[in-house]
C-alpha cells in the first residue's frame, strides 16, 4: 500500500470514529511524524480528505477536521434520501429477489442486544448495502452513495446510543429488503423514505439534548461522537 493511501485510511478512520473530532488540528509536521510518512504523501492524504469534505485548510501547513452540525446533517439526509430511494426503487426492478429475501430473513433474526450483536447487525447492513449497490448496477449512483456513507459514519453514534431507534431500524430494513425481494418498487422507495425520516429525527433529537456550543449556538456532533463507532446506517 502506498504511504499516501495508508495515511488517508488512518486519518479517515480516526475522523469517522471520533478519535479526531471536529476542529482537531492536523499540523503537517506532527501528523507526518505520527503516521510515519513524509510530508508529500501526507499532503496527498489531506488533499483527498479535503475533497471528501472531511477537513478544511486553515493555513498552508495546518488543516483541521471539518465541523458537522444539525444543518449539515439535514443537508446530508436530503441527498441521502434522493439517492437511497432511487437505489431501492431500481434494485427492486433489477435485483435478485432471492438474495434480498434472504437478507430480509436475516434482518428478522437480527439482534441489537449488546455491543457484539450490534456489531453483527451493522455488518448485516454492510452486506445489504453491497447487495443494493450490485443490484443498481449504476457506477454514478453507487459512487455518490459511497460519498454520503463516508460522512454518515461520523454521526452513527447518535443512533447507536438509542436502543429503541436501533430496534426500529432493524424492522425498517427488513421491510425495505422484503419490498425489493417482492419487486415492489414503490413500497421499497416508501419504506426507505420512512426509515430515513426516522433516522434523521432521532439524530436531531440527540443533538437537541446535547449541550449547546456557546460560540456558535449549535451542538457540534463532535461533542457527541466520542468513542468507538461502527460503520453502517442509522
Amino acid at each position: 500500500m502506498r504511504a499516501s493511501d495508508r495515511a488517508y485510511r488512518t486519518l479517515l478512520d480516526e475522523i469517522q470514529t471520533g478519535a479526531l473530532p471536529s476542529g482537531a488540528v492536523l499540523a503537517e509536521v506532527e501528523q507526518a511524524t505520527r503516521l510515519g510518512v513524509s510530508r508529500t504523501p501526507l499532503r496527498e492524504a489531506l488533499g483527498r480528505l479535503a475533497a471528501d469534505g472531511l477537513v478544511v485548510q486553515q493555513s498552508p501547513r495546518v488543516t483541521v477536521v471539518a465541523d458537522v452540525d444539525a444543518d449539515d446533517i439535514r443537508a446530508l439526509f436530503e441527498v441521502r434520501r434522493a439517492l437511497e430511494e432511487s437505489a431501492a426503487r431500481t434494485a427492486s426492478q433489477r435485483g435478485d429477489g432471492a438474495e434480498f429475501a434472504a437478507l430480509a430473513e436475516q434482518f428478522a433474526a437480527a439482534s441489537v442486544d449488546g455491543p457484539d450483536a450490534t456489531d453483527d447487525y451493522y455488518a448485516l447492513i454492510a452486506r445489504f448495502d453491497a447487495a443494493l449497490d450490485a443490484a443498481v448496477a449504476n457506477d454514478y449512483l453507487t459512487a455518490a452513495l459511497r460519498t454520503v456513507r463516508t460522512h454518515l459514519v461520523r454521526v452513527r453514534r447518535l443512533a447507536r446510543d438509542n436502543p429503541e431507534r436501533l430496534a426500529a431500524s432493524v424492522a425498517e430494513h427488513r421491510l425495505i429488503a422484503s419490498a425489493i425481494a417482492a419487486g415492489d418498487a414503490e413500497l421499497a422507495a416508501h419504506a426507505t423514505h420512512v426509515h430515513l425520516h426516522n433516522a434523521l429525527a432521532s439524530i436531531l433529537a440527540s443533538l437537541d439534548q446535547a449541550s449547546t456550543d456557546p460560540a456558535t449556538g449549535r451542538a457540534p456532533v463532535a461533542a457527541l461522537a466520542g468513542g468507538r463507532l461502527t460503520k453502517g446506517r442509522a
